[in-house]
C-alpha cells in the first residue's frame, strides 16, 4: 500500500529547512504557506461525518446513528469511499481556483467513536451507538473507506474524541470524566484501539474534557503510553477546536497560554484546532519546549501531508466535480436511508395498501422540516425529499394527501400573536378525514447537537430528558386519541420516551435523521416497496429513572449491557416485513480458546416477502464476576433473504469474545464455559416478547 517510512524522511528533510517560528505556524490548524519551500497554505479542519459538509453541496447520507442502524460494515465501507471521492473532487476544484478555505481539505475529521452511554447526550447520534463491538466493526471500514488503499491516502481520517467524551455538554470545557480501568479497556477505548491497529487512521483527535484528572489533550496515560506505546499509533494527534485553551481558561492545570501550549505539545498533541499554540514562541523563549519536540510535530503533519500526495501527482487528481451528487452516489444515499430506519411496532397496519386508502393525513412539526433530514455535521444537497413530499410522490394521483403541520417543533405555537396550540384544531380537522395518519415528530440539529454550535435555547447542546417537547406531547395525545389507524415516525438522532406511542399507535418508526432524501426511504418503507431492516445501536429506555446520574462516567446501569430495568425497546431491536428465523446454529470446529471460531447458522425466511436483516451473535462468559450483567455482542452480519428462501452462513467468532477485562483493565481468560446466543435480536425478555423470536443457544465447555 502506501510508504509512511518514505513519506516521514521527505517530511524531516522538508522539516529540517524550516525556520523554528515557521515550524511553530505549521501546528495550527490554519497552516500558512511557506513560500520559499513550496508550501501552500492548508487549513486541517474539515468534515465528513455523513457526507462533506460545510463545503456547499454534497451527497447527505443519514446521520451517524442512522448509518449504524443499518448494522452493515460493507455499506459503511461504500458510504465512506463517496465521501472521500467527493472530498477529493471539491479539493481538486477549490485548488484550481486558488480557494484554500476551511473545510475544502482532504484531512476529514470524523468518524466519531465515542461510546453513545447516555441518551441526553446531544452529540450522541454523531456516533455509532452504545456498543464497543458494534462501535468498531463500523468504524474500521468507514476509516478504510475514507482512506482508501491506493498508492496514497484517499483522505485522511481521524477518530475522535479521545477518550470518554459523551457528555455533559455544557460542562464539557471543564468536566473531569472519572472512569475506572474496567470500563476504560470494556467500553471506552476498544473502538479507537480497533481504529488504530486494524484501519491504520492517520490522525487521532483530542477531548475538550479532562479523564481521571488529565486534560485529554495533555493526557500522559491515553497519548503516550496506550495510544503510541501500547497500541503503536504512527499518526498525528490533533487537539478539538480551542481545547487546550481550556487548560488554563476551564481546567486550571495552567496559568496561561504559554504553559498550557507547552504541556499539549509536550505530551503529543501536534495540532491545534485554535489560537494557543500562537504561544508556543514564548514558551521556546522560555525553554518550557525543546525544537526537537517542535520539529517532532511538525514531521508528523507533513508525513499526513505527503501521504495524502500534497507535494505529488496522485490518481486522484483527476477526480471530476462532476461525481458530486452523482445518480451513483445519490443512489447508495438512497438505499443507506432505507436500511437506517427501524420499524420498532407493526400490529400489521403496514406495510400500507393503496388501493384501500383514500386520504392519508401527514401530520406533525417534522412532517415537512429539511432539518430533521440532515443531523449535525451535514452538507447541502441540491434536493430535499421530506416525509410529507415522499408520501405525496408515492401517493400520486390516486390518494388525496392532507397535512397539517399539528404544533411547533419546540414552542407552543406556530403564529407570535396566536394563543397555544394554534395548529391543534387543523391537525384534528385532517386526522378526521383521513383514512391513515402518518404522525411525524421529534427533534433536529437545532434541539439536540454540540454545545454552542446549534440553536439549541440553552446551547448546550444536550437534552433535559426523554420527553417530546409540551406541544408535541399534546399532539400525539389527540391524534392517537381519534381512533384512526396513526404510525407514528420518530425523527431523533437519540432516544425518546415512545411509550404513548407504543401503547396505542398501530406502528412505530425510528427514522433518526436519514439524509437528504429521508422522505422517499420512508415511502417506500410504508407502502412496502421496501422491507425495513434497520436495528437499534442503543437502547430505547422507557424514561430517565432507569439511569444513573448524567455526570456518572460508570458503566453500571447503563447500555445493554449493564442495565438493570427492562427497557422499551431494546438494543439490537428491530422488525421487517419478513419472518427470518434462526433454525440452526453449530460451530465448524471443536471450540478453541485462542483462535476465533466460525459458526454455521442456518437461517430461513419464512415470509412470502424478500427482505434483509441483521443475525446477532451474543455471548455470555459464565463463572466469572467480570463479565457484564448480559450477554454482550460479539459478531454479527447483514443478510438478504428472498421469499421463502434459506440458506447457510458461516459468522466468525472472534477470539477475545470468549475474554472478559478485569479490574486492572487486562483482557483475560477467566471462564470455564460461555453461552452463545443467535439471532435476530438481543437475547432479552422484552425483545422476545416484542419480536416472539427466541435466540437459539450453543453451549461451550472450555
Amino acid at each position: 500500500m502506501r510508504d509512511r517510512e518514505e513519506a516521514r524522511k521527505r517530511a524531516e528533510q522538508l522539516v529540517e529547512q524550516m525556520t523554528t517560528d515557521e515550524m511553530a505556524g505549521q501546528l495550527k490548524f490554519d497552516a500558512p504557506a511557506i513560500e520559499h519551500l513550496g508550501i501552500p497554505e492548508y487549513n486541517w479542519w474539515n468534515e465528513g461525518l455523513h457526507g462533506v459538509a460545510r463545503a456547499g453541496t454534497a451527497t447527505v447520507f443519514p446521520q451517524a446513528i442512522g448509518m449504524a442502524a443499518a448494522w452493515d460494515p460493507e455499506l459503511m465501507y461504500l458510504e465512506a469511499s463517496v465521501i472521500a471521492e467527493e472530498a477529493r473532487a471539491k479539493y481538486n476544484v477549490s485548488v484550481k481556483y486558488g480557494d484554500r478555505d476551511i473545510y475544502k481539505g482532504l484531512t476529514l475529521w470524523s468518524p466519531n467513536v465515542n461510546i453513545f452511554r447516555d441518551p441526553r447526550w446531544g452529540r450522541g447520534h454523531e456516533t455509532y451507538g452504545e456498543d464497543p463491538v458494534l462501535t468498531s466493526r463500523l468504524a474500521v471500514p468507514f476509516i478504510k473507506g475514507l482512506q482508501g488503499d491506493g498508492k496514497y491516502l484517499k483522505t485522511a481520517a481521524c477518530a475522535k474524541h479521545f477518550a470518554v467524551h459523551s457528555g455533559p455538554e455544557a460542562l464539557r470545557h471543564s468536566f473531569n470524566a472519572v472512569a475506572n480501568s474496567k470500563d476504560m479497556f470494556e467500553t471506552y477505548l476498544p473502538a479507537f484501539e480497533a481504529c488504530v491497529k486494524e484501519a491504520d487512521v492517520e490522525a487521532v483527535m483530542g477531548a475538550y474534557n479532562r479523564t481521571n484528572g488529565e486534560p485529554c489533550c495533555a493526557n500522559e496515560e491515553l497519548m503516550k503510553k496506550i495510544l503510541r506505546e501500547k497500541w503503536g499509533f504512527q499518526g498525528h494527534y490533533v487537539s478539538d477546536c480551542w481545547a487546550i485553551r481550556d487548560f488554563h481558561e476551564n481546567h486550571h492545570v495552567t496559568n496561561n497560554g504559554v504553559e498550557s501550549s507547552a504541556l499539549a505539545l509536550n505530551t503529543g498533541c501536534d495540532l491545534n484546532c485554535g489560537c494557543t499554540y500562537l504561544c508556543l514562541k514564548e514558551a521556546l523563549r522560555k525553554h518550557l519546549v525543546k525544537k526537537s519536540t517542535l520539529k517532532q510535530a511538525a514531521v508528523r503533519l507533513f508525513t499526513t501531508r505527503y501521504l495524502l500526495g500534497m507535494f505529488d501527482e496522485t490518481e486522484y487528481d483527476q477526480i471530476p466535480y462532476s461525481c458530486v451528487e452523482s445518480k451513483e452516489h445519490l443512489e447508495l444515499a438512497q438505499r443507506a436511508a432505507e436500511e437506517s430506519i427501524v420499524l420498532l411496532k407493526n400490529n400489521g397496519i403496514l406495510p400500507l395498501k393503496k388501493e384501500e386508502i383514500h386520504v392519508i393525513g401527514v401530520i406533525g412539526p417534522n412532517a415537512d422540516n429539511r432539518k430533521s433530514l440532515e443531523g449535525n455535521y451535514h452538507g447541502t444537497a441540491s434536493h430535499y425529499i421530506t416525509a410529507l413530499e415522499g408520501i405525496q410522490d408515492y401517493a400520486g394521483e390516486d390518494i388525496r394527501v392532507m397535512y397539517s403541520k399539528g404544533s411547533h417543533l419546540f414552542m407552543d405555537k406556530e403564529e407570535q400573536l396566536a394563543k397555544e396550540k394554534d395548529r391543534l384544531s387543523e391537525a384534528m380537522a385532517v386526522a378526521e378525514y383521513s383514512d391513515v395518519i402518518v404522525l411525524c415528530v421529534g427533534l433536529d440539529e437545532t434541539l439536540e447537537g454540540e454545545q454552542g454550535d446549534t440553536g439549541n435555547r440553552d446551547a448546550s447542546g444536550d437534552k433535559e430528558d426523554l420527553e417530546f417537547p409540551k406541544g408535541q406531547q399534546e399532539l400525539m395525545k389527540a391524534v392517537l386519541n381519534t381512533g384512526k389507524p396513526v404510525i407514528v415516525c420518530n425523527f431523533t438522532g437519540s432516544a425518546m420516551n415512545l411509550s404513548l406511542a407504543e401503547e396505542k399507535a398501530d406502528a412505530v418508526i425510528q427514522a433518526w435523521y436519514p439524509g437528504a432524501r429521508g422522505g422517499r426511504a420512508l415511502a417506500k418503507i410504508l407502502f412496502g416497496e421496501v422491507s425495513p431492516c434497520g436495528k437499534l445501536p442503543v437502547t430505547f429506555y422507557k424514561s430517565l429513572e432507569q439511569l444513573p446520574a448524567y455526570e456518572d462516567y460508570s458503566m453500571k446501569g447503563r447500555t445493554y449491557r449493564y442495565l438493570t430495568e427492562e427497557p422499551l425497546y431494546p438494543f439490537g431491536y428491530g422488525l421487517t416485513y419478513g419472518d427470518v428465523q434462526v433454525l440452526d446454529a453449530q460451530p465448524t470446529q471443536k471450540p478453541d480458546k485462542d483462535h476465533d471460531m466460525v459458526l454455521l447458522v442456518k437461517v430461513k425466511n419464512n415470509s412470502d416477502r424478500d427482505t434483509k436483516e441483521v443475525v446477532q451473535v451474543y455471548i455470555r462468559n459464565e463463572g466469572t464476576s467480570y463479565a457484564p450483567l448480559h450477554p454482550v455482542l460479539c459478531a454479527f452480519m447483514k443478510i438478504k433473504l428472498d421469499a421463502g428462501e434459506e440458506k447457510t452462513l458461516e459468522i466468525l467468532v472472534p477470539s477475545d469474545a470468549y475474554c472478559v477485562i478485569n479490574d486492572n483493565g487486562e483482557k483475560i481468560f477467566d471462564s470455564p464455559s460461555s453461552v452463545l446466543y443467535i439471532g435476530t435480536s438481543s437475547p432479552d425478555k422484552r425483545s422476545e416478547s416484542l419480536s416472539g423470536k427466541k435466540a437459539k443457544e450453543v453451549q461451550i465447555h472450555w
